[in-house]
């Protein structure tokens, strides 16, 4: 399978000396996703949970709704100039009687690893089309103070960002802070995909009682993947912006930004945070 990490030479200055030697680096590889053997889109990730990946990235695309949706996903045939198999193409095969939505998620364009929603016609397609809508999703609250907790949770448990300082982190909580999956890519919205996959594959989908934390902003694309999810809570380190913002808004997805310490912005939906 693809690496995660790789090494390369730097030279290394400071102060008072210059030095040459080998520095860890997150690896960057771009993943084809196929459905029924054509082309869908090219997005630039991290190697590593790429089922989940797929999955998740197919649900937020309104192409499937459970795992049920999908038969098989396998890996195709692609060599780099050595021969060996780089485990860059994945290939979709879609339930009997499950069928691509007219203009659904069809890009003839590379998704990057900093933006995944580019290219999409309107936002009212993205705002109308969840499966789960929030307001369908009960009374899922979260203390104040199991929110401050998340950060450093998230810190904590992110293995390969310790030894290249170069990934993104997203991770799945319980509403009283229990950690259930994390994932890490160069990609915020594949870290996104990558844990929703690893719900979807669960049989944890609709999140109706669960948390999102990110390690960065919340852009609008990572706000669509939780409402896309019926994940009813998105937090934070960093800012959203005005469009993610807008929304959580019209979503009822209760949106948290700047969680540091023990301050936060709750800019949608404050009923779900409780002031412990």
């Amino acid at each position: 399978m693809g690496r995660v990490t790789t090494r390369r030479p730097v030279l290394r200055i400071t102060a008072d000396r210059a030095t040459r030697r080998p520095d860890t680096l997150a690896v960057e590889e771009p993943l084809e996703i196929r459905v029924g053997g054509e082309s869908l889109t090219i997005t630039m990730r991290t190697p590593g949970h790429d089922v989940d990946l797929v999955h998740g990235f197919l649900l937020a695309e309104g192409m499937i709704g459970s795992r049920e949706d999908i038969a098989a996903v396998r890996y195709c045939d692609g060599v780099d100039e050595s021969g060996a198999n780089t485990y860059n193409v994945l290939d979709v095969a879609l339930a009997p009687g499950v069928t691509v939505p007219e203009g659904t998620g069809r890009r003839a364009f590379t998704t990057t690893s900093a933006c995944g929603v580019c290219g999409k016609n309107s936002l009212d397609e993205v705002r109308t089309r969840t499966r789960y809508p929030l307001k369908d999703a009960g009374t899922t609250s979260i203390g104040t103070h199991t929110l401050t907790e998340l950060p450093d949770t998230l810190r904590r448990h992110q293995q390969v960002f310790e030894s290249t300082g170069g990934l993104h982190a997203a991770a799945l909580f319980t509403p009283d802070g229990a950690l259930l999956a994390l994932r890490e890519d160069v990609g915020r919205h594949n870290a996104v995909d990558k844990v929703i996959g690893w719900a979807l594959t669960d049989n944890r989908v609709p999140l109706s009682h669960s948390v999102l934390m990110v390690s960065g902003r919340a852009s609008f694309e990572l706000v669509q993947k939780a409402v896309m999810a019926g994940i009813p809570v998105l937090a934070a380190v960093s800012a959203p912006s005005s469009l993610a913002v807008d929304l959580a808004a019209e979503s009822d997805l209760t949106l948290v930004g700047f969680l540091r310490g023990d301050t936060m912005n709750v800019y949608t939906v404050p009923e779900r945070i409780k002031t412990d």
